[in-house]
């Protein structure tokens, strides 16, 4: 690694070049003597001090974890003298209001985390810009896929992180259904095509899909969605659901947005997020391949992991995390990853991640992004991710990572982790978890529009659409109001 960060010493260089011609016998004309000018190497010095370590917003707040998480401090004190590091750990159910506290207070800590993109952007505007350290240091990011690099950049705030513990999104499918309906598995590779039960090779896009869904949708008496015959009252199959998420995130399926537009004040709905609504409400009431809200309870789509792990619903789009023995650990049915399918000719795999963050208000921010470049080393991350969970970012690990989470956790088991790894570069940006102003009230209202949506057959989604920007609206523009 070529970064300096961990080099404890100072390193002054100082070199004078002295250049002068003497005169000769043959020029008749004596040239001047030229004084180089001096070549002064700058002194980067060595952050020293009191680093104040923030841990509660996401994981690290368990008694379990404390233990582990004073080791890696009593670690990085050990290793040098310039810096302490001192361990703050609050629960998480305070967490959010005793940082927002000491940040009012002019009490920040120095570091924060681990934590998420809704936990970061519970404090939009809090965070230090890591991009001018990054370069002052020399610290290599060779090592990250460029996209996740790019995924901690905001605009107009800057570079809020580096890549630490992240959870790629993909499909996941059930053998078992797609080799009773005679169909092929969804594509192991992104580009590659879908092969059709006639030998046809299409895009895997949305409408293939949703056309392999409907035949994956069954009814009681064995008739799939694409049938006259097919009962929509009485399914006991589905084709597919993008599982555990909320209107942002499935509007992201089918690409990247944000309710916020660039202006930082006008409410916007973005042309993927209206499309992938609207494609879902056919889903529900009108194609039938996903479980509406009435369906969402059936006792044929529950397990220990929600309804794909009941062995009834052949493909969910999902994250890392749920890859593990509390959602798949009891199934009865093989399992395996695929690629997420494109709309319009565009891939987006949204992307939950965890990382470290200084605040704007560190009173230490040299030695924080010291600290920082410790915690995401190729050392101890893999260290620290044992602690939290979570793949490592770190692409000179990762192999190493999966080799070691499939024998601990699926042993025996041949699982498609390359396609979570290639997942990465189609992460969304911006995130779906990004911050929204009046970030409540804001939740509230397009989990009502969805709610109501996922409930009511016969809506007018234009109009329901429609209404939830001019809502939207009304709440930003109070926000602004009130800054």
């Amino acid at each position: 690694m070529k970064s300096k960060l961990f080099v404890f010493s100072f390193l002054l260089i100082l070199s004078m070049v002295l250049a002068a011609c003497g005169p000769t016998a043959a020029p008749e004309v004596e040239e001047p003597a030229i004084d180089e000018p001096a070549v002064v190497e700058p002194v980067v010095e060595q952050p020293s001090g009191t680093v104040r370590w923030f841990v509660g917003l996401g994981a690290g707040s368990d008694e379990p974890q404390i233990v582990r998480q004073e080791a890696i401090v009593e670690a990085f004190n050990a290793s040098q003298d310039e810096i302490e590091l001192v361990l703050e750990i609050v629960p998480n159910d305070v967490a959010y209001d005793t940082l927002a506290t000491q940040i009012a207070a002019g009490n920040a800590p120095d570091i924060v985390g681990p934590v998420g993109i809704r936990g970061r952007d519970s404090f939009f505007g809090a965070w230090l810009d890591l991009q001018p350290y990054i370069d002052q240091y020399d610290y290599d990011l060779s090592d990250f896929d460029p996209s996740m690099v790019d995924f901690y950049m905001v605009k107009e705030e800057g570079q809020l992180g580096l890549p630490f513990g992240i959870f790629p999104s993909f499909m996941m499918y059930n053998f078992d259904l797609f080799d009773e309906a005679g169909l092929n598995y969804p594509p192991a590779q992104y580009g590659e095509a879908y092969v059709m039960p006639d030998g046809t090779e299409v895009e895997w896009n949305m409408d293939t899909l949703e056309e392999v869904a409907m035949m994956l949708t069954v009814d009681a008496n064995g008739n799939d969605a694409t049938m006259e015959e097919f009962d929509p009252e009485n399914i006991v199959q589905f084709g597919f659901m993008n599982q555990w998420t909320d209107p942002r995130g499935i509007g992201t399926f089918f690409g990247a947005g944000d309710f916020l537009a660039d202006d930082g004040v006008t409410a916007q709905i973005p042309e993927p997020w209206e499309a992938a609504w609207k494609w879902t409400y056919d889903g529900w009431w009108n194609d039938w391949f996903i479980p509406n809200g009435p369906y969402g309870g059936a006792d044929f789509l529950q397990g220990p992991g929600g309804p794909f792990s009941g062995g009834n619903l052949a493909m969910i789009h999902m994250h890392m995390w749920y890859v593990a023995p509390w959602a798949l650990g009891e199934v009865g049915f093989e399992w395996d990853l695929g690629a997420t399918p494109a709309y319009e000719g565009t891939i987006t795999s949204k992307m939950h991640a965890d990382t470290f963050s200084i605040p704007k208000s560190s009173k230490n921010p040299d030695a924080a992004f010291v600290v920082l470049t410790y915690l995401l080393s190729e050392e101890v991350a893999p260290e620290l991710l044992k602690i939290y969970g979570g793949m490592p970012a770190r692409l000179s690990v990762q192999d190493a990572y999966f080799e070691e989470y499939t024998a601990e956790n699926f042993p025996g088991k041949t699982i498609n982790w390359d396609v979570v790894v290639d997942s990465i570069a189609y992460a969304d940006n911006p995130n779906h978890e990004s911050f929204m102003p009046s970030f409540l009230e804001s939740t509230d209202r397009y989990n009502e529009f969805w709610n109501k949506a996922a409930n009511t057959p016969g809506l007018d989604m234009d109009a329901e659409i429609a209404a939830l920007r001019v809502d939207l609206q009304a709440i930003f523009d109070a926000y602004v109001a009130g800054q």
